[in-house]
């Protein structure tokens, strides 16, 4: 479980590095540095998902599409609940309120693609 938790926290970690990068590319501040950013915070968070192994093992004779989805509502369901308790704390490092597609600023729907395609990936990482 505990190298679980540190793969899936430095995948979750390159993930955003790289998501965070390529969105410089669409953002009106355009910067060719490409540089992406994260927070300590984040690596237990992204760490949780060595949690997905049980489910993993419930859903792996489903379609693609389903477990992918089932991952996706794991995600969004923990990012919800730490960015909730971060807030509360106000260390939260993200904060979607200006997004049009937002839950309370700490989720933003438009990003389910990527926790589906994530999850997937953690799903080949814990099997």
């Amino acid at each position: 479980m505990k190298s679980n938790f540190i793969r899936c926290g430095v995948i979750g970690w390159c993930w955003e590095l790289v998501y965070t990068s390529l969105h410089t590319l669409t953002s009106p501040n355009f910067d060719h540095k490409l540089m992406g950013k994260t927070s300590l915070f984040m690596f237990p968070i992204y760490g949780s998902a060595a949690l997905l192994k049980p489910v993993a093992k419930i859903v792996k004779k489903k379609p693609f599409w389903v477990r992918g989805s089932v991952y996706t509502c794991l995600i969004y369901g923990t990012e919800y609940v730490t960015g909730k308790y971060l807030k509360k704390h106000d260390v939260c490092p993200w904060d979607y309120s200006d997004a049009k597609l937002n839950v309370d600023g700490v989720i933003r729907l438009d990003y389910a693609p990527g926790w589906f395609l994530l999850g997937l990936i953690y799903e080949k990482v814990l099997s």
